[in-house]
């Protein structure tokens, strides 16, 4: 069944602001996924805020020349479906590859990061990068260890003071 002009509209504006709104998009071939693995998949990339829509490739390349974003006519060969990532970058990135790893039916075109095409080895490296939130963990625990050690140093010595005063009162004790 023909979409008409007005949905086929609807449809290229839509994407132009889930482009403006993405971070990075990661092209995918869908094809052998059954609905309850595509079901799947959307969860988990829910989870990480990525949103995954099958696309229809003609009206994907008018939507890019609007933003003005590259069209690579390799990485919309057959039946296409974007991750579109809208603030961690890794997260989604890492769910799509690992998702791919399990069912070996999911394939990974490449993608966008920004107006930058990258392969399909460039997003699996990707995903292989710690999360945003394992670095800021990382950050914040570098951040912590000046101030844990100084804790410790002037902790230490009071603790050394306190133990040889209590020393030298239980010396003094028998004696009167």
């Amino acid at each position: 069944m023909a979409i008409s002009r007005e949905k086929k509209e609807k449809i290229v504006a839509d994407l132009v602001e889930e482009f403006s709104r993405s971070q990075a998009l990661i092209m995918t071939d869908y094809r052998g996924l059954k609905v309850e693995e595509m079901r799947t998949l959307r969860n988990r990339l829910r989870e990480e805020s990525c949103g995954y829509h099958v696309v229809k490739n003609s009206l994907v390349k008018l939507a890019m020349e609007k933003v003005g974003l590259p069209f690579e006519e390799t990485l919309f060969a057959g039946p296409t479906a974007i991750g579109f990532c809208y603030q961690d970058v890794v997260a989604p990135a890492k769910a799509l590859v690992n998702y791919a790893k399990e069912t070996k039916t999911l394939l990974i075109r490449g993608g966008l990061m920004g107006s930058r095409i990258v392969s399909e080895g460039e997003i699996i490296s990707l995903s292989q990068l710690p999360s945003r939130d394992e670095l800021l963990a990382q950050m914040i625990a570098q951040l912590q260890a000046p101030l844990v050690g100084l804790v410790n140093v002037l902790s230490d010595s009071l603790r050394a003071l306190i133990y040889l005063l209590q020393a030298r009162a239980e010396q003094m004790e028998p004696q009167g």
